[in-house]
């Protein structure tokens, strides 16, 4: 130790001892036997320790790292690893989980290593709250960087609801089931300026219509037998976001209130006289034509329009298919990490089938036939047709009907299905074969309008705002 002025040694002593602990960094040195030998008070709080637990001790009876991860102090003293502001996470020998962010280097006389010095900040806190605070969130992991896809469909929608992060207007998420639609909505919220409020998710469809209103508005003791004081989702999600999924299953009684609270910024609690303010930017879903579900009275026309503000339409996995390859990937490293496993890909046959499926559940789907293919793997690279779940199995290997979809723009449905029956080709799912036939018939009747939209739409009987919805759906452009 350097002599301070002409101070005893006892009395440089107890500054030196003052000065470790003191200051506000985990100080622990071990020797060249990788034993303690300095070990400060702070760090003792660090890392919920005594001096007598530590010093003079070997550093791999005190403290466990996981497999694959080593310890920066070791490091330095054993290969001289010079280490900056690296973050570590290990446990002390009573089973604490402890993560600091350290400085660390090896100490030198003469040339040769004696020893090496952690200085550490604790950070096990933070890290502690970053958790609590992403749960109290609603677990909204979902960022941009969270959709796959390199599709002209898929980044128009990505660049148009980034767009839509900017202001606190409501956003209407149209799009089939299976399409990603709560991975949209959580991007927009940890996007906007709303990100450190909460962010509440409510499927409209998974709930009675006795109880969806209290869940919403909240209640007033008293209201009804056995009801108590409690806010409602509006009240919960002040200062953040609250998503309504499949908001087409709301009663109209009940539509009329949300939009009343949507229109006036307040909310009144069943039962209760009172009404409250709130700071709430609403985000929806449905998973049909908007103006369809107007059309058949599941949707208020001026709900629409406040819910609409802002209107996405997701693509459908089938109208964008150069976007199957990149998932698969994704998916198959996801499943990877969680079952302990080593799989490349898939082989030449699974990708032609993949590629030629139609997907009626879409991305979901695309993860569920990754997902169970995987589980029925023992050693194998690649993912093979026989991994592949059964029910798949049986509809994709059908054979596709779109050569009889033109006969039935000339000769009617009729006589294609006659047709086709009569020479027992494999019949598939009559939702796909109807979508089908739906965009071959527009198709049609597109050309012999001369992509006129709205001279199509009236032939059609449809409105112009109807087919060209259906035209973006299935993925065909006006010229």
């Amino acid at each position: 130790m350097e002599r301070i002025g002409n101070l005893p040694l006892s009395q440089q002593r107890i500054i030196y001892e003052t000065i470790m602990n003191e200051i506000d960094v985990g100080i622990h040195v071990i020797d060249t036997f990788g034993q303690t030998i300095i070990y400060n008070k702070k760090m003792m709080e660090i890392e919920s320790l005594t001096k007598e637990d530590v010093e003079n001790k070997d550093f791999l009876d005190i403290f466990m790292f996981e497999e694959g991860q080593g310890s920066t102090l070791l490091e330095a003293l054993y290969k001289k690893k010079h280490s900056k502001d690296v973050k570590q996470t290990y446990f002390n020998n009573r089973g604490k989980e402890i993560t600091t962010i350290n400085n660390t280097f090896p100490l030198y006389e003469n040339g040769q290593v004696i020893g090496a010095i952690e200085i550490s900040k604790d950070v096990t806190k933070l890290e502690r709250l970053i958790r609590k605070n992403m749960e109290s969130k609603g677990n909204t992991r979902y960022t941009f960087d969270s959709i796959i896809g390199e599709s002209t469909a898929i980044r128009e929608v990505i660049e148009n609801t980034k767009r839509a992060t900017r202001t606190a207007s409501s956003v209407l998420i149209v799009g089939e089931t299976g399409t990603g639609k709560e991975l949209f909505a959580q991007s927009i919220h940890n996007g906007s300026d709303r990100s450190k409020g909460p962010f509440i998710s409510q499927n409209c469809a998974a709930m009675p219509e006795t109880l969806i209103e209290s869940l919403l508005f909240g209640t007033k003791k008293g209201a009804y037998t056995g009801a108590i004081e409690r806010p409602g989702l509006f009240e919960e999600a002040e200062g953040g976001t609250l998503l309504l999924d499949e908001i087409n299953s709301l009663s109209p009684p009940l539509q009329a209130k949300l939009l009343r609270a949507i229109q006036e910024k307040q909310i009144r609690r069943v039962g209760d006289t009172v009404d409250r303010k709130v700071n709430v930017r609403i985000l929806s879903t449905i998973n049909e034509d908007p103006i369809e579900a107007i059309a058949s009275g599941r949707l208020r026309k001026d709900l629409y329009y406040r819910l609409g503000v802002v209107t996405l339409f997701i693509p459908p996995l089938r109208e964008r298919k150069e976007d199957i390859v990149p998932l698969v990937d994704h998916f198959i490293a996801k499943y990877n990490e969680r079952f302990q496993m080593e799989v490349k890909g898939l082989s030449d046959e699974v990708t032609q089938l993949l590629l030629q499926y139609d997907w009626p559940g879409n991305v979901r789907e695309l993860e569920h036939i990754i997902e169970g293919a995987m589980n029925l793997m023992i050693g194998e690279d690649l993912i093979d047709v026989r991994h592949l779940p059964f029910h798949f199995r049986q509809k994709s290997l059908s054979a596709p009907l779109s050569s009889q979809i033109t006969s039935v723009y000339e000769t009617g449905p009729s006589d294609a299905i006659e047709h086709s029956v009569e020479e027992q080709q494999p019949l598939r799912d009559l939702k796909d074969y109807l979508l089908e036939a739906e965009k071959m018939y527009i198709k049609k009747a597109l050309e012999r309008n001369k992509y006129h939209v709205t001279k199509t739409a009236e032939k059609l009987g449809l409105s112009r705002q109807s087919l060209q919805y259906r035209m973006k759906r299935l993925g065909i452009s006006a010229k």
